[in-house]
């Protein structure tokens, strides 16, 4: 194997055991690969990997951004587009005017148009160990939508801002508030419309193919197909990536079969896994390059800068959580605003606190210019509060949690679910009936789906409480119980017929995913 070889399959066996060991110490595995990655970076060998900003801003960033939006909760992020438009272009904007004001006072030379290029740079948040936290401790469902809503448009603020700061500090025209604005709405307005444009055409190509090899590839492929076009016309990719996801993910249940969804979820699950997995590992790796630019400085100066500019990060999260609710609420009081009641100050401090920050970073602040006036600097503080930020933030955010006590039963959710069950299953029962007076159908097909469905009615209505259980409960387990056990038994002479070489393993295959489905399905 070449070296490059060696490296990957280092950087697999990497991923797996840390995320493993993640598991173990209940810790976001994104924490443990920077951590881990960091300290890999002195191994031999993967301390010259070099992580190229292009690779990622067109590799990986596409893909997880698609992915992000097919599956957002969009009645969520409708309900919540105030609080996510506030954090993903407002707390950017003064995110990045604060990380300017402290980097120009304390780091030598650097120019206002470098400082503020800094700051767009560390302005949008990386959702993955936040929402991995926050899901795991039952944090309240609009909280989580909050914090995946804003992560899929600050990207898109961040980057705009960083290119428009680029072209102030290496162009020799003046820099004008108007114009920016402008090609800010240009970029933002183009991205949407390429997105919606390459979505309907995803969507009209998929609805006439049944094919879930070819669909799931195009699926893949549509994230590339609306982020390149986007780039090359001078708009915003992110947002292009993001709206093709949430048009082709609303239309996905008209457009797909169900070969294609039970492929695809699993084929995204993973995907959305690597990628992310290998953008924390690599953002550890590039530690001894950001040092190795700033020998010159000294580490008390160093630490200085590190700590201000995280601390201008941190602090201007939870400033603009805790006094944006005043004028909001003055404005409420006026009638000129109308809210859906007060959000609680544990509410605002959790959010305020999971302001992670991540692969997106890394890879603008290595994509600046070689002759970039304080590049090197930019760099440095660039890993230090995506480092800062991840591990202080992400290892204090479940303690945090717990201590403010903010936490969902997650009643509301399990009431949803099972009412859309029982509406469905009432559906099946109504087409059943119907079906019985048609010719082609036998009576007796008729009836013992009719008795399935309404097994499955009465036990969804005992989990509801509109019957009484009297008993139904415990012999829907003991059903369970006994068609796994039989589930088992047939799973385990499939694999004897396959070990003595009666059937092949295409034929194993086939009939143990069967099995596997018919086991899922018990859940329901």
């Amino acid at each position: 194997m070449d070296e490059l070889e060696v490296i990957l399959v280092a950087l697999l066996l990497g991923i797996a055991v840390l995320s493993a060991a993640a598991r173990a110490i209940n810790v976001p595995y994104p924490i443990v690969l920077v951590i881990g990655g960091a300290a890999l970076s002195f191994f031999p060998g993967l301390s010259e990997v070099d992580l190229d900003p292009d690779l990622v801003l067109l590799l990986f960033l596409p893909p997880l951004l698609y992915t992000g939006a097919f599956f957002a909760n969009l009645r969520e992020l409708r309900t919540a587009i105030r609080p996510i438009s506030l954090l993903a272009i407002g707390l950017v904007l003064v995110t990045m005017v604060a990380v300017a004001v402290v980097a120009h006072e304390l780091v030598d030379g650097m120019s206002w148009p470098a400082a503020f290029a800094l700051g767009a740079i560390v302005g949008p948040t990386d959702p993955v160990a936040a929402t991995a936290i926050a899901r795991r401790l039952g944090v309240p469902r609009r909280m989580v939508s909050v914090l995946e809503g804003e992560a899929l448009v600050n990207d898109a603020t961040a980057l705009v801002a960083y290119r428009i700061a680029i072209t102030a500090a290496t162009s020799a025209v003046a820099f004008s508030f108007l114009d920016a604005t402008w090609d800010f709405l240009w970029k933002a307005t183009g991205g949407i419309a390429v997105g919606l444009a390459v979505g309907w055409i995803v969507a009209f190509v998929r609805r006439r193919l049944d094919d879930p090899l070819i669909e799931n590839t195009i699926g893949l492929l549509t994230a590339y197909a609306a982020y390149v076009p986007a780039e090359l016309m001078h708009v915003s990719a992110v947002l292009a990536a993001v709206t093709s996801g949430c048009y082709v993910g609303w239309m996905a249940p008209q457009i797909s079969s169900p070969a294609t969804r039970l492929m695809g979820f699993g084929m995204w699950e993973l995907l959305q896994f690597l990628l992310n997995a290998f953008l924390f590992i690599l953002i550890g790796l590039q530690l001894p390059s950001v040092l190795e630019a700033l020998q010159g400085s000294s580490p008390g100066t160093l630490i200085v800068w590190a700590a201000a500019v995280s601390a201008a990060v941190v602090i201007s999260r939870l400033v603009w959580q805790w006094l944006l609710v005043y004028p909001i609420r003055w404005l409420a009081a006026l009638g000129l605003l109308k809210t859906r009641g007060r959000t609680r100050w544990q509410e605002r401090t959790v959010v305020g606190w999971a302001g992670m920050r991540g692969a997106v970073s890394l890879a603008a602040a290595l994509a600046l210019p070689a002759d970039f006036p304080s590049r090197d600097e930019i760099l440095f503080l660039t890993f230090a509060v995506i480092f800062v930020t991840l591990v202080l933030q992400g290892l204090t955010l479940a303690p945090l949690i717990n201590w403010l006590g903010v936490v969902d039963d997650g009643s509301e959710e399990e009431r949803e679910e099972l009412t859309a069950r029982l509406y469905a299953t009432q559906a099946a029962l109504t087409r059943l009936e119907e079906l019985g007076g048609e010719d082609w159908t036998r009576d007796d097909t008729i009836e013992r789906m009719t008795a399935q469905y309404g097994y499955r009615r009465r036990r969804l209505k005992a989990r509801a409480g509109k019957i009484e259980d009297d008993g139904f409960e415990d012999r829907s387990t003991q059903y369970q119980t006994v068609v796994r056990e039989v589930l088992e038994a047939q799973r385990r002479e499939i694999i004897r017929l396959r070990n003595h070489g009666t059937i092949s393993n295409d034929v194993m295959h086939r009939l143990e995913r069967e099995l596997d489905l018919e086991d899922e399905r018990l859940e329901i």
